[in-house]
């Protein structure tokens, strides 16, 4: 277990989403944390949508790492969301996404909190992690997987 497993359950891993722009999705996104967590809907899409107004969160070749800082929120969160098919995400290698990790930290993040970003990040950008959020089939073995890196 690593530091992803208090801030990923199970329900907040989604496979097969089929939307068609980065608004949809914010707004899938957004109504799964307001269902699972109680964090408004309203405030999930304006934190990703500004933090994705100072540049895109796509690491590229498919994956992007959505984030943001919530008011009121008390805890981070981290959720994982597989798109049916890729959509644009104004990567810089041009490149449509289809695996999203999404993180929502309070608005007083911390020093933890960016670690942890850092951490999705080097993680991801594993050539064998990737392919694994990309291709596997079962949401329990991508959160098997999200919680067993260290």
């Amino acid at each position: 277990m690593n530091a992803l497993a208090q801030l990923i359950t199970p329900n907040n891993i989604s496979l097969d989403i089929e939307v068609s722009s980065r608004e949809e999705l914010f707004i899938f996104i957004a109504q799964q944390f307001e269902k699972n967590h109680g964090i408004s809907a309203n405030s999930v899409i304006a934190c990703l949508e500004e933090r994705e107004a100072l540049g895109s969160t796509a690491l590229g070749n498919g994956i992007a790492i959505p984030h943001g800082r919530v008011k009121f929120l008390e805890q981070a969160h981290i959720g994982f969301v597989r798109l049916k098919e890729s959509i644009n995400f104004h990567a810089t290698d041009k490149q449509p996404v289809k695996a999203l990790v999404i993180m929502l930290v309070p608005e007083a993040a911390t020093q933890a909190h960016l670690d942890i970003l850092a951490k999705i990040a080097q993680t991801i950008s594993n050539n064998k992690n990737k392919n694994i959020l990309l291709t596997e089939p079962s949401a329990d073995n991508i959160y098997q997987l999200l919680t067993a890196w260290n």
